[in-house]
C-alpha cells in the first residue's frame, strides 16, 4: 500500500526544507522523514565477537534512538543514582566510535522521582534531530536546546515544568519544518510548541487540556492541499497548521488513555495506534487547510480497529503493519482495514515488559531490539518466522532504543553502552 504519493512527499520534503541532511544520514526517530525504513543492507548475526566494528560504553542511560549525521553518531543518557545528577549529549565518530564531544545539561530544578514508569524509561527518552546544520535535544522538563555539529551550545529553551502531570516522564521526539523545531511538550506544559530554529523563540503555542498523556512524535502530512502537522491526542486525531499552531481538523478514535505510538503517514493518509491498553487503531484520510477546525470523523476515517500496538510504533510495509507489542506478542495487521494477518507470542523474552523499541525495516528485514533478549530478525509476510536473534552476552542492561542504520552499518544503544555493527 506504498503508493507514489510517498515518493512525491519525499522529494517535497527535499525541497522545501533548507536541511543539508544527506542519504546516509539517519537524522531523527525511526530515520529520514520517521518511516523507519532504510534501503541499506546491513548483517542479520552479530554478538560480542561476531561482526561488531566498536563498542563504548556510557556514561548514563537513556531510552532516546542514536541519530546520525555526517561521520557522527549523537546519542543523550543520564547521569544518576536514583534521582539524576545531570543529562549529557554525546557525540562519537560514526567509524571509530570515538568520542568527539560530550555536553552536561545540569538538573538544577525539581525532576520528577524515579518511581513508577519513568523507572521503565528513565529521564533520555526523546530522540534527538537534526537539520544538518545543527543538532536539537528535547530533555523533559530540561527543556530544548540547539548544539551545533561540534557541541556547542546556540541556545536553551525551557517547555515547562509539568507540576501537575502524571509524572511518568517524557518520550516524544522532536520534528523539524521549515525553520522550526515542533515539541510536543504534553507532559511539560500540556501543549505543542513551534521553536525557532535559529534563535529558540517560540513561534506558537498550541495549549489544551486534551494533551495529557499525549507521548508520540509530531508528524508532518505533505500535499497539494497544504502541509500539516498530525499528532495523536487521547480519543482524536489532530492536525495543526505547521505555521500557526492553529487546528485545521480532527477526527474521533478509538484509542483511550494514554497514546504512545507515534502516528504513520502514507502520503495523504494518516494511521494511529495506541491507547490503554493498546485499545485501537484508525486510518483517517487528511483533509488539507481548507477544513479550519473542523470534525472529518463522519467522511474522512477510512476504518477502526481494536488491534493496536501500546508502545512501539508499528511499521508500514506494502500495505500491512509489522510490531512486537510490550507484551511480546508478534503482529502483522492490514492497512487497508486493520484487521489481523497473524498474532503470535514470541518466545523466551525476559523481562515483564519485553519491548518498547519500534521496528525498523532495513534492505528486506525487519529489525526489532528488545530489551533484555536480544534483537529479533524476521522478514514480511503472512507468518511470523525470525531468522535471527542476536544478544551481547556482555550487556545485561535495557535496550529500549531503536536502531540507526548509515553507510551498512548498524547502531544500537543500550544502557549501557553504543555498538556499531558492521
Amino acid at each position: 500500500m506504498i503508493r507514489s504519493s510517498v515518493f512525491v512527499a519525499a522529494i517535497l520534503s527535499g525541497l522545501l526544507t533548507s536541511s543539508t541532511v544527506f542519504a546516509e544520514d539517519w537524522p531523527a526517530f525511526l530515520g529520514p522523514n520517521g518511516s523507519a525504513h532504510s534501503d541499506e543492507s546491513v548483517t542479520t548475526t552479530w554478538s560480542d565477537s561476531q561482526n561488531l566494528a566498536w563498542k563504548v560504553d556510557l556514561p548514563g542511560s537513556g531510552s532516546s534512538s542514536p541519530i546520525i549525521v555526517g561521520d557522527r553518531v549523537i546519542v543523550t543518557c543520564y547521569v544518576a543514582n536514583g534521582s539524576p545528577a545531570m543529562r549529557q549529549a554525546l557525540c562519537f565518530d560514526k567509524k571509530t566510535g570515538k568520542q568527539q564531544w560530550a555536553y552536561d545539561f545540569p538538573i538544577d530544578y525539581r525532576e520528577d522521582g524515579f518511581r513508577g514508569y519513568i523507572t521503565e524509561h528513565g529521564y533520555a527518552s526523546n530522540t534527538p534531530v537534526t537539520d544538518g546544520k545543527n543538532i536539537y535535544v528535547f530533555l523533559g522538563k530540561g527543556g530544548v536546546h540547539s548544539l551545533t555539529l561540534d557541541g556547542k551550545l546556540n541556545w536553551s529553551v525551557d517547555t515547562g515544568k509539568g507540576s501537575s502531570n502524571r509524572r511518568w516522564g517524557s518520550g516524544a521526539s522532536l520534528l523539524l519544518y521549515e525553520d522550526t523545531v515542533i515539541v510536543n511538550a504534553a507532559e511539560e506544559a500540556k501543549a505543542i510548541i513551534a521553536l525557532d530554529t535559529a534563535s529558540g523563540r517560540e513561534r506558537w503555542r498550541k495549549s489544551d487540556r486534551m494533551l495529557e498523556l499525549t507521548y508520540g512524535t509530531p508528524r508532518l502530512v505533505r500535499s497539494t492541499a497544504g502541509d500539516e502537522i498530525v499528532i495523536s491526542v487521547p480519543e482524536q486525531i489532530w492536525a495543526l497548521d505547521p505555521t500557526s499552531g492553529e487546528l485545521d481538523w480532527y477526527a474521533s478514535t478509538p484509542m483511550t488513555g494514554n497514546v504512545s505510538p507515534s502516528v504513520i503517514v502514507d502520503g495523504n493518509t494518516v494511521y494511529s495506534f495506541g491507547g490503554y491498553r493498546a485499545s485501537g487503531s484508525i486510518a483517517v484520510e487528511a483533509e488539507g487547510k481548507q477544513s479550519g477546525n473542523a470534525d472529518v470523523t463522519d467522511q474522512n476515517v477510512l476504518w477502526t480497529n481494536r488491534s493496536s500496538s501500546y508502545v512501539a510504533t508499528p511499521l508500514l510495509h506494502e500495505g500491512r503493519f509489522y510490531w512486537i507489542d510490550d507484551r511480546g506478542i508478534a503482529y502483522c495487521t492490514s492497512a487497508d482495514d486493520g484487521e489481523v494477518v497473524y498474532r503470535q507470542r514470541v518466545g523466551d523474552l525476559e523481562s515483564g515488559r519485553p519491548v518498547y523499541a519500534s521496528p525498523v525495516l532495513i534492505g528486506d528485514s525487519i529489525y526489532v531490539v528488545t530489551r533484555r533478549s536480544g534483537t529479533i530478525v524476521f522478514q514480511p509476510g503472512d507468518t511470523f518466522q525470525p531468522i535471527a536473534r542476536n544478544r551481547f552476552a556482555s550487556d545485561e542492561s535495557d535496550f529500549n532504543a531503536s536502531p540507526a542504520v548509515s553507510d551498512g552499518k548498524l547502531y544500537l544503544r543500550s544502557d549501557q553502552a553504543l555498538y556499531c555493527i558492521e
